[in-house]
C-alpha cells in the first residue's frame, strides 16, 4: 500500500485495524482512536500529517512505525509516496503553499480580479483542505487584518477556493453527533427556502401590494418558519465557537459571526417591508438573506465543520452536546446514536466530559466558575433587589445595592421572614410559602406605585435537582424608566 502525508487515517485502519494499538503506543493523544464512533468520525478527515501534528511525532518516524507493525503482522509493505521531502518554496513545501495562499488572499483584499488570481491559484496548489484555508484566515487576522476585512471578501475567498474544496467529501458524523444534527437542520433549511422560493413565484412579478396583502398571513408563517434559523446560529456562536477559540481558533467563528448578523439584519428588514405592504423592498431583504443562508451552509459544512472534526476532542465534542437542548434546534430533532453504544463498547476514558481545572478560592458553578468576591460583585451590581429566604422561612440573605428599592439592614439577616411584613399582609406571606411549600405554585407577582415609582415584585420558589423547596427568591425591580421606552437602541447605537 502506498501512503503519504495527506493519507487519511481512516484508510489505514479499516485494512490493517491493529495499527490503532500501534499508534496508542506512538502517543496517548491516539486513544480515542479506539472509540469506534471517534474512529468514524474523525477518522475520514484527519490526515497523517494531521496525527503527526497533534501527536507531535515527525510524520517520518510516525510512518516508519506504522510500516513496520504491517510489515510484521502481514509481511505486507507500506510504501512512502514522496520519496524525500519537497523542497522549500517548492509549491509542495507545506509553509511555501501557505504563504502562496496568504499572498493570493491579500492580492485580493487589495482590489485584484478574482478570476486572474482563480488561476494564479490553480498554478500554486492542488488539493487545499478547510482546515488550511480557515487557518490562513486566522493568521491573516493575527496579523493585523481587520475581521471586518476578512467577512466583507469571505464570499470571494470561497468562490476562488471552490473547486478544490469541492474535491473533498462533506463531513460525515454518525446520527446525533453535533456536525450531524447541524447539517441535518440545513437540509431542513433548504427545504423552507425552497418552499418559500415557490410560494412567491407564484405571487405574479412584479409582486404588486394587493397581492401581498391578499397572502400576508401566509407569507408571514414562511417568515416565522424561515427565522428558526435564528436557533442554529445560536447554537454555533454558543456551543461551537467557544470550544474553537479555546484552540485560539477565533478568526472563522468571528467572521461567521458577522455574517450571522448580516442576515439577522435582512430578515428584520424583510418582516418590516412585509408589514408595510412594500413588496419590492421584502423580496430584495430575502434574496439577499436567502443567498448568504444558502452560502453558509457551503461555509460551513466545507470549511467549519470539517475543520472542527480535525481540531475537537471527543470530550469537547461531549460539551457541545451536552449543551445544545438547552439552546433548542431549528425544524428538526436530533437523531439517536452518538455518543449511545452497546454495553460490550465501553467508552474510552478519553470520552470523559473535559475537567475543570481546580483554582483555589473558585467555586465551581453549574455554568462557569466565580470567586466568592466576585459573586458578591455581582449580585451587588445587578439592577435588581434581591433577597432569599431559606427552607425554614428565616432570611439568608439579601443584594445591597447602590439604590435599593426597599430598604434592608443586616439585622434582618436569620430572622423569621413573617416578621418582616405588617400584620395586614401577613396571611398573603403565610399563603405563598404553603403554596410553594406544597410544590402548588412556582411564583407570585406584584407591581405598586409608589411616591411616582412603578415598582414590580416578584417571588420565586427555589428548588433543588430533586425538585425539593429550599427557599424563596424575592426580586424587586423600579420600571418607571423602562416603561418609557420605545423603538430600539441597538448594542452598536451606543455611545
Amino acid at each position: 500500500m502506498e501512503v503519504n502525508g495527506e493519507t487519511k487515517v481512516l484508510a489505514l485502519l479499516e485494512p490493517y485495524p491493529f495499527l490503532i494499538e500501534t499508534l496508542v503506543s506512538i502517543s496517548p493523544h491516539f486513544n480515542n482512536l479506539k472509540d469506534p464512533v471517534l474512529r468514524e468520525t474523525m477518522g475520514k478527515v484527519a490526515t497523517l500529517n494531521h496525527a503527526s501534528a497533534v501527536s507531535g511525532v515527525p510524520v517520518d518516524e510516525l510512518f516508519g512505525k506504522l510500516a513496520a507493525a504491517v510489515l510484521a503482522r502481514t509481511g505486507e509493505p507500506l510504501t512512502w509516496a514522496e520519496t524525500r521531502p519537497a523542497a522549500p518554496g517548492s509549491p509542495s513545501d507545506p509553509e511555501a503553499r501557505r504563504e502562496s495562499l496568504k499572498s493570493i488572499l491579500r492580492e485580493l483584499h487589495a482590489g485584484e480580479d478574482p478570476a486572474a488570481l482563480k488561476e494564479k491559484f490553480k498554478q500554486v496548489i492542488q488539493g487545499v483542505d478547510a482546515a488550511e484555508l480557515a487557518g490562513i484566515e486566522q493568521q491573516l487576522i493575527n496579523e493585523g487584518l481587520p475581521v471586518e476585512e476578512v467577512k466583507r471578501l469571505c464570499d470571494v475567498h470561497v468562490q476562488i477556493f471552490k473547486e478544490a474544496l469541492e474535491e473533498q467529501d462533506r463531513p460525515e458524523a454518525p446520527a446525533g453527533h453535533p456536525v450531524h444534527t447541524f447539517m441535518k437542520e440545513n437540509r431542513a433549511l433548504e427545504d423552507v427556502l425552497s418552499d418559500l422560493h415557490l410560494f412567491l413565484g407564484g405571487l405574479g412579478r412584479p409582486l404588486a401590494r394587493e397581492t401581498l396583502a391578499a397572502h400576508l398571513e401566509a407569507l408571514k408563517a414562511r417568515l416565522d418558519r424561515l427565522a428558526a434559523i435564528e436557533i442554529h446560529y445560536t447554537r454555533k456562536e454558543n456551543q461551537l465557537f467557544p470550544l474553537l477559540e479555546a484552540h485560539h481558533f477565533t478568526g472563522p467563528s468571528q467572521v461567521m459571526w458577522s455574517i450571522h448578523d448580516e442576515i439577522r439584519a435582512s430578515l428584520r428588514r424583510a418582516r418590516r417591508s412585509l408589514d408595510e405592504l412594500n413588496p419590492q423592498e421584502m423580496l430584495a431583504d430575502l434574496s439577499e438573506a436567502a443567498k448568504a443562508m444558502r452560502e453558509m451552509i457551503y461555509k460551513e459544512e466545507f470549511i467549519l465543520f470539517p475543520t472542527s472534526l480535525k481540531m475537537l476532542s471527543q470530550a469537547e465534542w461531549l460539551e457541545v452536546k451536552a449543551g445544545e437542548a438547552e439552546i433548542g434546534f431549528a425544524w428538526i430533532e436530533p437523531d439517536e446514536g452518538w455518543p449511545d453504544r452497546a454495553p460490550a463498547q465501553a467508552a474510552p476514558a478519553a470520552a470523559e466530559p473535559r475537567p475543570q481545572p481546580v483554582q483555589a478560592g473558585v467555586m465551581l458553578l453549574d455554568t462557569g466558575r466565580l470567586t466568592p468576591e466576585q459573586i458578591n460583585l455581582v449580585l451587588t451590581h445587578l439592577p435588581v433587589d434581591v433577597t432569599f429566604v431559606d427552607e425554614n422561612d428565616r432570611v439568608a440573605y439579601y443584594s445591597q445595592g447602590k439604590e435599593r428599592i426597599f430598604p434592608r439592614s443586616p439585622a434582618i439577616i436569620g430572622r423569621e421572614v413573617r416578621h418582616c411584613h405588617p400584620p395586614k399582609s401577613l396571611h398573603k406571606v403565610n399563603r405563598i410559602l404553603d403554596e410553594f411549600k406544597a410544590g402548588t405554585k412556582d411564583s407570585a407577582e406584584f407591581w405598586i406605585e409608589l411616591k411616582g415609582r412603578f415598582l414590580h415584585i416578584r417571588y420565586f420558589a427555589v428548588r433543588d435537582e430533586k425538585k425539593r423547596y429550599r427557599g424563596t427568591l424575592e426580586v424587586s425591580q423600579d420600571l418607571t424608566e423602562l416603561r418609557k421606552l420605545t423603538g430600539q437602541k441597538r448594542l452598536l447605537d451606543w455611545d
